[in-house]
């Protein structure tokens, strides 16, 4: 059994057991296969895309700690298949994960912001196309989202999955008008860079070394000046 928590009484487990185990929660007794398809409809928008051994791996461990329970399905034509189902201890275990866990801040994990950040290594026309390419990709997640959200719709007991699907329809709609505003600040950028330091070691700009200390030190200050009582 996974041990809990002592000041929360929740089990130990990472946040991807608790998702499998909350998609177990709406009580239909499902397969890997099946978790995989509710995953990429739900999930996938606001937290994880699994892989199938993602998925069959939580599901393992979930039934190794006596949270889910499991059959091979011999009754139709899928025979052979496993199927999981919750168990009474799954029911408290995930109840209590979410009424008692912390809830983690979330962290912003962007790959495009990642190549923009680091630019000084291309050109400011690569960056534009990227982002383009991320324009066109955010549209297809934004439509997409928006049919999910209305298919919801029509099960009440996906109410608040139903509303975390418009969520992310509104989400990637606002992603696209930062990745267009990004690609109208490219240009004032590349100008920026252009006064950043050259040398022979490398044939892009860089920041001058040690300048982040500096930058750091007045960061501190200005945090120290801000919280000072005794201002």
């Amino acid at each position: 059994m996974a041990t809990p928590d002592p000041d929360t009484g929740v089990p130990n487990l990472p946040a991807t057991s608790w998702a499998v185990l909350a998609m177990l929660s709406y009580e239909e007794e499902v397969s890997g296969y099946d978790l995989k398809k509710w995953a990429d409809w739900s999930l996938s928008y606001v937290y994880w895309t699994p892989s199938y051994s993602q998925i069959y791996a939580e599901l393992k461990k979930l039934e190794q700690h006596g949270f889910a329970s499991s059959r091979l399905d011999q009754d139709n034509a899928m025979r052979g298949r496993r199927l999981y189902r919750i168990t009474d201890s799954g029911r408290a275990a995930v109840t209590t994960w979410w009424n008692k866990a912390p809830v983690d801040p979330s962290v912003l994990k962007h790959h495009v912001l990642l190549r923009v950040m680091f630019g000084h290594l291309g050109s400011p026309d690569r960056l534009k196309q990227i982002l383009r390419d991320h324009i066109a990709d955010v549209d297809k997640l934004e439509h997409r989202a928006g049919i999910d959200a209305e298919a919801a719709r029509s099960e009440p007991g996906w109410a608040y999955s139903q509303i975390v699907l418009l969520w992310a329809q509104r989400h990637y709609a606002a992603e696209r008008e930062l990745a267009q505003q990004l690609i109208d600040d490219i240009d004032a950028a590349s100008i920026v860079l252009e006064g950043a330091e050259h040398d022979e070691r490398a044939e892009y700009p860089h920041p001058t070394p040690g300048r982040w200390r500096e930058i750091e030190q007045r960061v501190l200050e200005e945090e120290a000046l801000q919280h000072d009582p005794a201002d």
